[in-house]
């Protein structure tokens, strides 16, 4: 039974009829019998008696409402007694008339308004109909988009006799790919396969000679397999990478990659950049429908808004233009292309300055090794079977001269002593040869500007910083991302409904390429020493995190190698790193001043992963499926049209 503010006597309840029925805020589902003005004549003091409960008894006689008072003071108004007159009758009918409703009235039985009913089934009711609405709608447009790639891929098989795409649709080339790098390189040879015509200017032929772009992570190599592109790192004396080799303080650890289910050619792979561009040059120029040339693109050709084509200059300095349904920029880190494409936002961090060392042995064999020097990580890994590249990060856009020997100094005097000791003296003398080389790294997030008849990809479109080694990994799996979008098109004049449709191509390679840049932006914060103290912590806590072993390496481990692609699995993993570190610094004793570390440690964490995660985009990143471009159908022909 409810008690209520100002209790009343019992039988000034029954003055309420028991069909009344009032509900509470905090339960509507029992009645509530509401406190009615009372009559001057009950505003005296009752006796104890009339506390009793009035359902102690399973009937209630009319006789027992004989001590209610009816005697009223010499003062009282005739006006008064007839009220209190006229009211007594109505207590005593309503006693005799509907007396075995008070007791369940006052017990207050649950009772279910009808209002409350039928609003819960109508909202039952409607959701059920909105379900089924929407399913309806989801199995109608997946239906519609598998309709259409029927007809497309029946048309093409007719038109080629049952095999591949047709390679001629009209006169002229179907493709231009605007540099002939790891990107470019490989798109051709992946889009000549599915009968495209490709015409590729790359601005320098001969060998490159880059101290970066050197290492394929083993989720990289399973793309280099799905594109048929294995071969390539063979006859370059590539070196087999099984993991890293963690170094700090004097202290080392071992994390492996976790290839248990993947088979035993599955690792990852580091060799000479310029070797590895080579031979996916050679197997796309060895294609019949691949026109490789030597120039260098000036501007992109355009008309009405739709990028027709290019204008290049050959080696010999002859200008000349080249025109195709579309065309794909991937000239690299430097594009003077990009602008007119995308909203380039250029970071540089850091630079690397890149040493070659020889006839040493790693820690580690097979492995990448990763220093957690001061002020920021040194690398190194083979690239053959007698080569060791070392990159040194020196924070900063600035570095110092190597022709004055400033470099050779800063090298020798800062950064030497923190080698390990199997790599010192190699080191040292590596440095002493003085083929010392530098190179900015550069952070760029992917922010397209969608253009009809153009496409970015490579550095060109998007750039994280390359400690992670995770660049080509991403460009591999862009170009997989690409080539599914492609296949079922017959035709790619159409620019205007060609660009709409590959709007989708910036959602489906976002889950891959968002964790890749993620992790390599938040790691090398993390390892780059810092004077603040919850930075100094949240380094310690990585390291240590890492040397647990079990699920703690294997998943950063399998985010890295591009293996197990899943933005929040990343996040999950950075922010474990962070409360790990604050139970280090909360264990065995807790103080204020680790309490305060602590807390700073967590807003350190953040404030390092979120602005990353806000660049690359939230709902890009974790939610693609909600955007409409991901389910977007590829556009029908003219001829498909017409059937």
């Amino acid at each position: 039974m409810f008690k209520q503010a100002n209790p009343l006597p019992h039988h000034v309840s029954l003055l309420s009829s028991p069909y009344q029925t009032h509900y509470s805020a905090s339960n509507p589902f029992f009645i509530n019998p509401p406190s009615p003005k009372v009559s001057p004549l009950f505003r005296k003091k009752t006796n104890s008696s009339s506390n009793q409960s009035i359902c102690s008894s399973s009937t209630i006689p009319t006789s027992s409402f004989s001590s209610i008072p009816t005697t009223t003071t010499t003062t009282t108004t005739t006006t008064t007694e007839v009220e209190a007159q006229s009211e007594s009758e109505e207590l005593s009918a309503s006693s005799t008339s509907s007396t075995p409703s008070f007791c369940s009235a006052f017990k207050m039985v649950p009772v279910v308004d009808p209002f409350v009913f039928w609003t819960f089934f109508a909202s039952l009711l409607g959701f059920l109909l909105l379900f089924i609405f929407r399913f309806q709608n989801k199995k109608n447009v997946s239906s519609e988009r598998k309709t259409k790639m029927n007809l497309l891929e029946d048309q093409a098989k007719s038109s080629a006799g049952g095999g591949e795409i047709p390679t001629v649709f009209n006169s002229g080339t179907d493709i231009i790919i605007v540099g002939a790098g790891v990107a470019g390189s490989a798109l051709a040879h992946t889009l000549a396969k599915e009968g495209r015509r490709i015409h590729v200017i790359e601005r320098d032929l001969t060998e490159p000679d880059r101290i970066v772009g050197e290492l394929l992570q083993p989720g990289g190599y399973l793309k280099l397999i799905e594109l048929g592109l294995e071969d390539c790192v063979e006859k370059i004396d590539a070196q087999r990478i099984f993991g890293y080799g963690l170094f700090k303080d004097g202290r080392r650890t071992r994390v492996s990659y976790p290839l248990e289910r993947f088979h035993t050619d599955v690792a990852g792979r580091s060799f000479h950049n310029g070797r590895f561009i080579q031979r996916m040059r050679e197997k796309a120029a060895s294609l019949p429908n691949v026109k490789l040339e030597q120039g260098t693109v000036t501007s992109l050709l355009e008309e009405n808004g739709i990028i027709k084509g290019v204008q290049y200059k050959t080696k010999n300095g002859q200008e000349h233009e080249a025109y195709a349904p579309l065309t794909i920029v991937c000239d690299g880190c430097f594009s003077n292309l990009r602008r007119s494409l995308c909203e380039p936002k250029v970071e540089v961090p850091s630079c690397f300055v890149g040493l070659i060392l020889e006839n040493c042995q790693l820690p580690f064999a097979n492995h990448g090794h990763v220093v957690l020097a001061d002020p920021s990580p040194i690398l190194f890994y083979p690239i053959s079977s007698t080569e060791v590249r070392c990159l040194v990060d020196v924070p900063g856009q600035k570095v110092p001269s190597i022709a004055n020997g400033a470099m050779a100094n800063y090298l020798k005097n800062t950064v030497a002593p923190q080698v390990p000791a199997e790599l010192h003296d190699a080191f040292l003398s590596a440095i002493d040869k003085g083929n010392i080389r530098t190179m900015p790294n550069r952070s760029m997030p992917a922010n397209p500007l969608p253009t009809p008849g153009a496409l970015l990809m490579g550095d060109a479109f998007n750039m994280r910083h390359p400690l992670t080694g995770g660049g080509m990994t991403v460009a591999l799996s862009d170009i997989v991302v690409l080539r599914d979008l492609l296949k079922p098109l017959h035709d790619l004049n159409d620019s205007a409904s060609l660009c709409k449709y590959l709007e989708s191509f910036y959602t489906l390679r976002k889950p891959v390429a968002s964790t890749i840049n993620t992790l390599a932006g938040a790691l090398y914060k993390v390892f780059s020493a810092s004077p603040d103290e919850a930075r100094q912590e949240m380094r310690e806590a990585c390291f240590d995190y890492l040397s647990l072993g079990g699920i703690f390496s294997t998943g950063p481990v399998a985010l890295l190698s591009g293996l197990n692609p899943r933005p929040l699995s990343l996040v999950l993993h950075f922010f474990a790193v962070a409360v790990y570190g604050v139970g280090r610094l909360l264990l065995p004793f807790p103080s204020p001043k680790r309490l305060w570390i602590g807390a700073r440690l967590i807003l350190s964490a953040s404030g390092i992963i979120f602005p990353i995660i806000k660049a690359e985009g939230v709902r890009q990143m974790f939610f693609p499926v909600t955007i409409p471009a991901f389910h977007r159908a590829p556009p029908l022909d003219a001829d498909t049209k017409t059937m």
